[in-house]
């Protein structure tokens, strides 16, 4: 389940399909990671690698390494069966980092960079979720600093966080499929959803990178049921 939260409150409750028209939410650009190592560097470290002498320890026979994995495997205790995972609530950040929309701009930057963040859901004083801030859209390249234009840039640093907020912004249910957050994500181009209810409060965040994680982790991650 989908919702569009806005500072008036709710828009929409329903599935993907009808989401972008519901609420229009523009593409995020994203930067492109800059290379900045050559590929002879890279070619030049992979042969010093291949000419350093092998340290390998020798293997041990197999009824001895048997027996190394059985202790070892009685330090980590009973093994619980591992789940696969299909739902939002099995990837999400909870206790997510939130900003309030009354929030001065440059206050907001600090903390998202402090806590290494990109991305905040903004809650109203009801605690309700009524935005999104991407720490991108606090400092474009257009608005920086330059020669006589220091004053503008120290203005707009001033200003509320829900000026410069994506809203309305999607939420997400706890309860939906993975599949379908993946593809709202692509359409939108946003880096991650807030995890609501149909009111707006707030049960977490959900991000690109925790589906990646997930993708990485040791459990399965199912995509296709």
């Amino acid at each position: 389940m989908f919702y569009v939260l806005g500072p008036d409150g709710p828009i929409y409750r329903g599935g993907p399909a009808q989401l972008s028209q519901v609420a229009p939410v523009r593409r995020v650009q994203r930067p492109q990671a800059l290379r900045t190592r050559s590929a002879d560097v890279d070619a030049q470290e992979t042969a010093d690698i291949a000419a350093l002498p092998d340290t390998t320890a020798p293997a041990l026979p197999r009824a001895a390494q048997e027996a190394v994995d059985a202790y070892a495997a009685t330090e980590k205790g009973p093994q619980v069966e591992r789940q696969p995972l299909e739902f939002v609530r099995d990837v999400m950040t909870r206790g997510a980092l939130t900003v309030p929309a009354d929030m001065r701009v440059n206050d907001a930057w600090q903390i998202l960079a402090e806590q290494r963040v990109a991305q905040a859901p903004v809650l109203n004083a009801q605690g309700r979720v009524v935005g999104l801030l991407l720490r991108a859209d606090m400092a474009p390249l257009d608005l920086l600093p330059t020669p006589g234009s220091v004053q503008d840039a120290i203005d707009l640093a001033k200003r509320p966080v829900h000026a410069v907020m994506i809203s309305p912004v999607p939420a997400v249910a706890a309860d939906t499929a993975l599949r379908r957050l993946a593809g709202v994500l692509l359409d939108t181009g946003l880096p991650g959803l807030p995890v609501t209810d149909e009111l707006g409060h707030l049960a977490g965040f959900v991000s690109r990178t925790d589906i990646l994680r997930a993708v990485a982790a040791d459990p399965p991650l199912d995509l296709w049921s």
